[in-house]
């Protein structure tokens, strides 16, 4: 690892614009191509004193700063572009939180690395719509909130409530939401506005240890713990009107739920097994890295090849599992107000990945390319008129959903033209921490943590309360500047602000 001083770790970073920063070649060794990343002014205070504090003996904690990640994610063989780090950027495993990148799939030394998909694989955020309005709710917002709790399995070690047999999870991880289709779990549309219509094709279950399934087989159905949650959700304020319509939301104080969850300890377990198998190619191959957890293999190797047949079985897994807790919504929401949930208009406006690699055609040096994208904390933003979009959304181009943390807002965003330019079609995913969980378990007192939510006119239920400390707003950035950042840049568009009045949590 070099090691520099601050001074002159400093001269490696440009500002080339308002909202975009430069990171060039020599930060850290071996770079193929530059990095970027995106802050406005309160964002790049937390960045810099990231940057200076990995500086410092005693001070990093044994984490890279997110701004080194993006730089040694750039020194990967076959990258190309640039190694993007978004608003929301933080250090995670391998690469930042909040960090993509792009690689070549016609190099043969190109690599596809777990560590650019995370340990969640397939951790999204959907968002349903009703005809609810806010003085329909807040009569029977605790007997609501309490009965989403009781019904949607929440924290470690949960169940879920669907029936479930080797053969069953198999045909989940082979086939996706077709197969919640196929069991009545969630309506014919809800395909239409999710991501790759939640089915991977190339997802093959025998690529999958027998540990990961014995793992993911009482958690279907389970929203989990940590930063997931179930929120029932108000509309604040509208950006664009035309293009919140087009979604079917209408006016401010209109109800939403938003569902946060992955694919829990199956798609944990598809990582680590994935890991210990590319420790092997890299030796093999001779394959050198700036980190050892950025661990990789050639895509077309054996073991590139089965990771992306499991990792796409994880993410049919996480598809699943947030259809699931769609239809256990559906049914409380149908019961509380005792309407079925199609007179509710209970409709998924969209489903989102922000930790999944895919295969993408994009421009390159003025040139059409297939590229295998990871996208770790980090949001796919296609522009109006692309092909892989719902036709629903042609014309104003994909939603882009943001969930905030436990107590603040949340956005829905839409995609453009700048974001296939600059980020390889990407954008945000959320608040992006600010704070370690250890750090946050240290500074905060979970009974003040409630206390503020529900002086904030917030219903809470979780499985485990000294946990919400580590999900406190005060343990993330500041949302709306991550948002305001990817908008000024022109990466995404504002459209939606949500608020939050009810929160479930493990």
């Amino acid at each position: 690892m070099v090691v520099r001083k601050y001074e002159d770790e400093l001269q490696y970073l440009e500002q080339v614009t308002p909202y975009c920063w430069k990171i060039k070649k020599g930060f850290q060794p071996n770079m193929k191509v530059e990095g970027v990343f995106y802050v406005n002014k309160n964002l790049k205070k937390l960045i810099f004193e990231e940057l200076q504090n990995s500086c410092e003996p005693g001070k990093a904690g044994g984490f890279l700063p997110g701004v080194k990640q993006v730089a040694n994610v750039a020194a990967l063989p076959g990258i190309v572009g640039k190694s993007v780090g978004l608003p929301d950027i933080h250090s995670g495993y391998g690469f930042a939180i909040g960090n993509m990148g792009a690689f070549d799939m016609d190099d043969p030394k190109a690599v596809v690395s777990p560590g650019g998909v995370g340990f969640d694989i397939n951790c999204g955020v959907r968002l349903l719509r009703t005809n609810l309005r806010i003085d329909d709710i807040l009569p029977v917002k605790e007997q609501l909130t309490q009965s989403l709790f009781e019904h949607i399995p929440v924290g470690v070690g949960t169940k879920g409530t669907i029936p479930m047999n080797r053969k069953d999870l198999d045909e989940v991880l082979e086939t996706g939401m077709d197969w919640s289709l196929r069991k009545g779990h969630i309506w014919a549309e809800d395909k239409d506005h999710c991501e790759e219509n939640g089915r991977m094709m190339n997802a093959d279950p025998s690529k999958v240890s027998s540990r990961a399934k014995q793992r993911g087989l009482p958690q279907l159905g389970t929203l989990g713990a940590g930063n997931h949650y179930a929120e029932i959700q108000v509309v604040d304020e509208i950006y664009d009107q035309s293009s919140a319509s087009k979604m079917g939301i209408e006016e401010k104080g209109q109800i939403c739920i938003m569902i946060h969850s992955g694919s829990r300890g199956f798609g944990h377990q598809v990582a680590t097994d994935a890991l210990s198998q590319m420790e092997k190619a890299m030796k093999r191959d001779k394959i050198e890295v700036n980190d050892r957890q950025l661990a990789c293999a050639y895509i077309n190797s054996e073991e590139g090849q089965n990771y992306l047949k499991a990792m796409s079985a994880a993410a049919n897994f996480a598809w699943v599992n947030r259809s699931s807790m769609t239809s256990l919504c559906r049914e409380v929401f149908s019961k509380q107000f005792n309407m079925q949930a199609d007179d509710l208009d209970m409709h998924v406006i969209y489903d989102v990945s922000h930790n999944i690699a895919k295969v993408e055609e994009h421009m390159v040096d003025g040139k059409p390319k297939t590229l295998l994208v990871h996208r770790k904390g980090s949001t796919r933003a296609f522009p109006p008129n692309h092909p892989s979009i719902p036709v629903d959304y042609q014309e104003i181009g994909q939603p882009v959903l943001i969930g905030g943390t436990m107590g603040t807002c949340s956005y829905v965003l839409t995609g453009t033209e700048t974001s296939m330019t600059e980020t390889f079609g990407s954008t945000c995913h959320g608040a992006g921490r600010a704070l370690s969980r250890a750090k946050s378990r240290n500074a905060l007192d979970y009974k003040d943590v409630l206390q503020k939510l529900e002086d904030l006119g917030i219903s809470i239920r979780v499985a485990t309360p000294k946990l919400v400390m580590e999900e406190a707003p005060e343990s993330y950035k500041n949302v709306t500047d991550v948002v305001n950042t990817c908008h000024e840049a022109g990466i995404s568009k504002k459209t939606v602000k949500l608020k939050p009045i009810a929160v479930i949590k493990g």
